[in-house]
């Protein structure tokens, strides 16, 4: 096995154990990124000469202190909104062309701390506003749609290009890619980790968490990343938690979906996450069959929040600038120039009654289980998926259809891989839970990965390009 092929909790483990300095390791992953990112584009920005830079200290001070924890000397990526002194960030768009962050962001700032190693910058949808990512194609299939916006950090991470990557999600954008690309999103509780130094798409729906290979590597990033920060209104003091509580399922109550997240879903994909959710029920868990509140309204809410919040942000580029954003970027943020305060108020009350609504639904349960997205990664360029039922719905749509929610009430929302279609394609399964118990999700998620074989590999087109 090569160093790029190692997951998070495995590089660590070696470079602990003095078995691979992170030199080696990182130039491991360079090679892997200059033998696939050219077809699969997960890169915007490769910084190899400061990651090696990085590399070698780390390796410096492993031998002379000892690690600082599980991140020293471990090679990662940076979604193209989140700042890193001396890099450009440029949010995959004509609008920032040129621009170079003078500060870390908060997040950035943690993960050097930590002593983790940046490669470089990933390609997002522009602005983050958007579920397909264009610059970028699948890990597993070149002709298929990576997802977004965070498909970048996902492509990389499934391909052997980033041992972990850090995304944003507004919407799913974190979650989406990470189950079209066959590994773990998290999109932590909202105010967990700060969003400091990150672009925004809309100030009160976006989350910044990890991608990696598998859940608890998704951990030991939330708990190198989680922690108030009075610069971000938003970031609350959460309560001091070990993310890599571990434990039997015992006792545990899984809440099953009657409504809304089994309606217009790919066949293989309600198969796969029906049967990982009676896996979960094998190791334990009660299942226990719950009614989705205001289900209805989840769609208007995400939108009549999201759109108006992010034409505010973009206002005066729009001004000045509008020609060098994207098309369909363009389109959304002049469209929100037309919603009325009135309806952003009408969604913010909405919100406010799904929060409430969702908390009384998690009194009788620990987390809830349900398909990430309600099919496998389209074809590059499909506008629109017809259900059997008859029903129009463009792609995007398909794609943030089951993963708002979680945005909308700010709960943890963890997606890994469950299965593949009949084109072996990833199928991932959602575990959502009660805000601040990002641990309990993390704890049902690393009980299914543990119990089942199939886990943390990567994508096997992406290693047979670089044969």
């Amino acid at each position: 096995m090569q160093p790029f092929e190692l997951s998070l909790t495995e590089a660590s483990r070696a470079v602990r154990a003095r078995e691979l300095s992170p030199v080696d390791l990182a130039e491991s992953v360079l090679a892997r990124i200059s033998a696939v990112d050219g077809r699969l584009g997960a890169y915007v920005t490769v910084a190899a000469d400061t990651a090696l830079a990085a590399a070698a200290r780390a390796e410096r001070e492993i031998a002379e202190r000892g690690p600082l924890g599980p991140l020293h000397g471990i090679p990662m990526g940076l979604k193209d909104l989140i700042d890193a002194e001396g890099m450009p960030t440029t949010a995959s768009s004509d609008v920032r062309s040129g621009h170079v962050a003078d500060r870390d962001s908060h997040v950035a700032a943690l993960l050097d701390a930590a002593g983790a190693v940046l490669l470089g910058k990933t390609h997002t949808h522009e602005f983050a506003y958007g579920l397909t990512t264009p610059q970028t194609s699948n890990a597993w299939d070149h002709s298929r749609v990576a997802g977004g916006s965070s498909g970048g950090s996902a492509v990389a991470v499934a391909a052997g290009g980033a041992t972990f990557a850090l995304g944003t999600d507004t919407g799913g954008s974190i979650r989406v890619p990470a189950a079209l690309n066959g590994v773990v999103g998290l999109k932590p509780t909202y105010g967990l980790v700060s969003r400091t130094g990150v672009t925004s798409l809309s100030w009160s729906l976006d989350h910044v968490g990890p991608l990696t290979r598998t859940v608890r590597d998704a951990a030991l990033v939330l708990a190198a990343t989680a922690g108030h920060d009075p610069r971000d209104p938003a970031s609350v003091p959460g309560p001091a938690t070990d993310f890599l509580e571990a434990g039997d399922l015992r006792g545990l109550k899984v809440g099953v979906p009657r409504n809304y997240y089994f309606d217009r879903v790919m066949p293989e994909v309600e198969e796969a996450v029906r049967s990982a959710i009676g896996r979960l029920a094998e190791l334990g868990a009660e299942l226990v069959d719950v009614d989705i509140p205001m289900a209805r309204y989840i769609h208007a809410t995400q939108w009549g929040l999201m759109v108006p919040e992010a034409t505010a942000y973009h206002e005066r580029s729009l001004r000045t600038t509008a020609d060098l954003y994207a098309p369909d970027v363009r389109i959304l943020l002049e469209a929100g120039e037309l919603i009325s305060a009135g309806d952003y108020l009408r969604a913010q009350r909405a919100r406010t009654m799904m929060r409430d609504s969702w908390a009384r639904m998690f009194e009788g349960i620990d987390v809830l289980a349900a398909p990430t997205v309600p099919m496998t990664a389209a074809a590059s360029g499909q506008d629109t998926v017809e259900w059997a039922d008859g029903t129009v719905e463009s792609v995007s749509d398909s794609y943030v259809r089951l993963s708002a929610p979680a945005n909308i009430t700010g709960v943890p929302a963890l997606t890994l891989p469950v299965g593949r279609d009949r084109d072996g394609l990833p199928i991932g399964m959602q575990l959502m839970g009660r805000p601040f118990r990002d641990a309990t999700v993390l704890r049902v998620g690393r009980a299914y990965e543990e119990a089942v074989a199939d886990t943390g590999r990567l994508a096997p087109i992406a290693t047979a390009a670089a044969a």
